[in-house]
C-alpha cells in the first residue's frame, strides 16, 4: 500500500500543476478514458471536454493542494484535498476536489473529479 500511497501522491500533485500549467499533455496521460469532472460551475464535462478547456490559460497563480488525504480501498482511491492559489483579481482564494482514482491494467488512472471554489 505504501508504493500506492507514494505513487498516488506524485499524480495528485501531477494533476494540480497540470492544472495551472495548462498542461494538455499530462491530463491525456493521467486521465482514464471515461473520466468525467464536475466543475465549479456545476457543469459536468467529458474527458474531451475537460482537455479542451484545460488547454486554455488559467488566470490563477500559485495553485497548490494542501490537507490532501488519500484513502486507497483496493484498485480504488479518493483524493480529497483543499487548494490555494492567488486568484485573478490577485486576491488569495481556495477551493476543495475530490478526485478518483482506479486502477486500470495496472496504472492509477483518474476517473471522476469535482471541483468546489
Amino acid at each position: 500500500m505504501s508504493k500506492d500511497l507514494d505513487e498516488l501522491t506524485k499524480l495528485n500533485k501531477d494533476y494540480v500543476d497540470s492544472v495551472q500549467n495548462c498542461d494538455v499533455k499530462r491530463f491525456d496521460e493521467i486521465l482514464a478514458q471515461d473520466f468525467y469532472c464536475t466543475n465549479p460551475d456545476k457543469s459536468l464535462v467529458d474527458r474531451a471536454a475537460f482537455l479542451k478547456q484545460t488547454a486554455i490559460p488559467v488566470k490563477i497563480k500559485g495553485l497548490k493542494a494542501e490537507d490532501v488525504k488519500i484513502r486507497i480501498l483496493g484498485d480504488f482511491a479518493i483524493i480529497h484535498a483543499q487548494t490555494s492559489y492567488t486568484g485573478a483579481d490577485g486576491q488569495p482564494t481556495h477551493g476543495r476536489y475530490t478526485d478518483c482514482w482506479a486502477r486500470q491494467n495496472g496504472k492509477w488512472l483518474a476517473v471522476s473529479a469535482h471541483v468546489a471554489r
